[in-house]
């Protein structure tokens, strides 16, 4: 069943990326459901972990390309060393030729690295749409809430929540419920601010619009006294409600006393933390060079990047919802345990062997190279020869159209059968011989 299709994230290549993530998501829930767990925080982590299994052939060559970087930048770094300073064409050439000659020896593509987190960017960045946008994505949750919204219009077209004087709902409706407040579209726009709000938020509305007996087939959407509502049953993950910031959470276990959901919701943002640490400490770290200040600046801002993220995620976790934290700490547990399983995977691999079966792929190649750079210069030496021998004819073409316009002026100067004349065609004569 399609809906909700203006909820659904519509940025190029990553809107039609999320799509086709959204229906692995739509699977997971429906196969869950069918066996009686309609969990979110159990969805996101199978989610998280076919995901990111799809892209560990990626990951491995993205790893194989770090290994053999470490392996040739001394070769790069000596190639740079030996033309330093030579800013002429023909030393340009022959360094670009030697650069590509070290590339083709270790079987590595300059741009390789960079295609593979192009090709990745685009999936992570879906992926944290279709967890942050879950109606819009999964049947059963947009069908749920989609009951909710159609009961809210029947009253008085979501002017409660759109003009609500709690802040907490209208700060929701200020960041995600744009299709809400500029009319294209009021149902999704209800919807995006429900699957914000908090469950205190989401009971307020419920009695304004006295929600709290409406069903989706057969079961009760939100809670009662004696039932616990299909929402609360999707969002409870570990008791915990995951539609919830930690924050929120902390904040109702301490007033109640509930000292399990504070050290619950605390955790989240803790292990988003230590669990992404612990991720950028497997990843191989490149080797750099002490005298290179450049690449060493370079490695040092990247160190000091990697120990700030973690503690940056830890407090985003804070304010957003408990689901993405989980998301983030199933990512990062997956990834270390796909790390680990690749580092193993390519210590075992015999990279001298790899470069020697490269380095006779690469002789061709070389040959290739050197044979376009040879064609190259002798192109560039032939349109310098046609530049000057077009400059000596043009000279010469001068000289001689001097010469005979100085010659006509002469003869016509001189009588016809005269002397001069006949000394004139002579001289005519010894210079057309002469040029032959």
């Amino acid at each position: 069943m399609n809906f909700i299709l203006l909820t659904q994230n519509t940025t190029p290549i990553i809107g039609q990326v999320a799509k086709l993530l959204g229906w692995i998501m739509n699977g997971i829930f429906y196969v869950i459901d069918k066996i009686g767990i309609p969990n979110v925080g159990l969805a996101i982590i199978l989610f998280t972990i076919v995901v990111y299994m799809l892209m560990m052939p990626l990951t491995i060559k993205q790893q194989k390309f770090s290994k053999l970087s470490a392996k040739m930048n001394p070769e790069l770094q000596a190639i740079q060393a030996k033309y330093k300073g030579r800013s002429d064409n023909d030393s340009a050439m022959a360094q670009n030729a030697e650069i590509q000659a070290v590339y083709a020896k270790y079987g590595v593509s300059p741009t390789g690295s960079c295609v593979q987190l192009l090709i990745q960017m685009p999936i992570l960045f879906a992926l944290y749409r279709v967890i942050y946008a879950m109606p819009a994505y999964v049947t059963k949750i947009g069908n749920t809430f989609r009951v909710l919204a159609d009961k809210i219009i029947s009253v008085d077209n979501g002017d409660f929540i759109r003009n609500s004087q709690v802040e907490s709902i209208a700060n929701t409706v200020g960041m995600y419920g744009k299709s809400l407040t500029d009319g294209t579209n009021v149902s999704n726009g209800i919807i995006d601010v429900l699957n914000k709000l908090s469950s205190i938020d989401l009971a307020a509305v419920a009695e304004h619009y006295d929600l709290g007996q409406l069903t989706y087939e057969g079961q009760l959407i939100l809670n009662s006294d004696t039932t616990r509502g299909l929402i609360d049953t999707y969002n409870n993950f570990l008791g915990l409600n995951i539609g919830d910031s930690p924050m929120t959470l902390i904040r109702q276990g301490w007033m109640s006393g509930l000292w399990g959901i504070v050290i619950g919701a605390a955790l989240i943002p803790v292990l988003s933390a230590v669990t992404q640490w612990i991720n950028v400490k497997l990843m191989p770290q490149a080797a750099t060079d002490k005298d290179n200040s450049q690449a060493s600046s370079m490695a040092q801002s990247m160190k000091t990047m990697n120990m700030i993220m973690p503690i940056f995620s830890a407090w985003l976790c804070l304010s957003l919802p408990a689901g993405m934290g989980l998301y983030w700490v199933a990512g990062s547990v997956v990834r270390s345990i796909q790390q680990i399983i690749i580092n193993k995977h390519i210590d075992k691999l015999d990279f001298e062997e790899i470069i020697k079966k490269n380095s006779v792929k690469s002789a061709k190649k070389l040959e290739r190279i050197q044979k376009q750079q040879s064609l190259m210069k002798e192109y560039s030496n032939m349109n310098t020869k046609n530049i000057q021998s077009k400059t000596s004819v043009s000279s010469t073409d001068q000289k001689q159209s001097g010469s005979v316009s100085q010659n006509t002026s002469a003869s016509s100067s001189a009588k016809p059968g005269s002397m001069m004349a006949k000394a004139n065609m002579v001289k005519d004569y010894n210079e057309r011989n002469n040029n032959k």
